[in-house]
């Protein structure tokens, strides 16, 4: 079985507070877009519960530390799984803020559920993937949503974005956690994301925001660049997708890439 875990990009993002956990309380929109890894499975003869094997962007970790592979660990904690060979190609950059992990851990619940018969719904499925992931469960469904919590509290929104363009720029950029917080100054917005995101999407620029970027564009200045080149580009919104250090803008038309943009990862597509 074949399936193709796709990315999400984040429309405005708000750091409410800091939690007693360490943790924090944001809200953001999850938005999926189609740039994608591929994820196989198909029962093995080994002696071993899982081969696995990739391709595409190398991976430079253990196996046994491999997201996918937490996650099938999970699921045959739990379930009668044979032995099973898996390959993914990694498409998706790391560290980009496009939760490529988190697809491919949520689509190796959703394959084994399908491939193995499992019977497990939705909800049970994105209770397994938050054992993985603050993220990994908005991939089970996959639909546009507003996140709250930790950002694995969904409620449901209308938005279509079918028919405009997106370029995606991702520089050789490691945003760590701690540096990304750290400059950060948590509190509640006048107003929510999920009253926002209903603006015409002309009037985003000015409302929607990502309050990683005033801390980040100053340790940063290029990612800050990249944002002002897309708007100069003809972006009707541009912004850092979660943490970083992915730059993406939303255009009416297929917009020219610029030369210089080619010197990073950069992927364009129709949404």
């Amino acid at each position: 079985m074949l399936c193709f875990p796709n990315a999400k990009i984040n429309l405005g993002l708000n750091i409410i507070k800091k939690r007693p956990d360490g943790f924090h309380n944001i809200e953001t929109v999850f938005y999926p877009i189609p740039l994608c890894d591929a994820l196989e499975i198909a029962e093995s003869d080994s002696s071993e519960q899982y081969e696995f094997t990739s391709s595409g962007i190398p991976i430079d970790i253990d196996p046994s530390d491999n997201i996918v592979i937490k996650a099938f660990d999970l699921i045959a904690s739990k379930f009668e799984i044979p032995p099973t060979a898996i390959h993914l190609h990694k498409n998706i950059p790391f560290g980009a803020g496009l939760g490529g992990g988190s697809a491919d851990a949520a689509y190796m619940i959703k394959m084994l559920n399908d491939f193995y018969k499992l019977g497990m719904n939705f909800q049970q499925m994105e209770e397994y993937a938050i054992q993985i992931g603050s993220d990994c469960p908005v991939f089970i469904q996959n639909q546009p949503v507003f996140a709250e919590g930790k950002g694995e509290l969904f409620s449901s929104i209308e938005l279509n974005l079918s028919g405009y363009h997106i370029v995606l720029i991702k520089p050789e950029i490691h945003i760590s956690t701690p540096e990304a917080y750290s400059g950060t100054s948590p509190k509640k917005p006048n107003k929510s994301v999920k009253e926002l995101i209903s603006l015409p999407l002309k009037e985003w620029k000015e409302n929607i925001y990502n309050d990683f970027e005033d801390s980040i564009f100053s340790n940063h200045p290029e990612l800050a660049t990249l944002k002002e080149e897309l708007y100069d580009s003809g972006a009707i919104y541009a912004a850092m997708s979660g943490s970083g250090s992915s730059m993406f803008g939303i255009f009416e038309k297929d917009p020219a890439i610029k030369e210089s943009w080619k010197r990073h990862f950069i992927w364009s597509s129709k949404l």
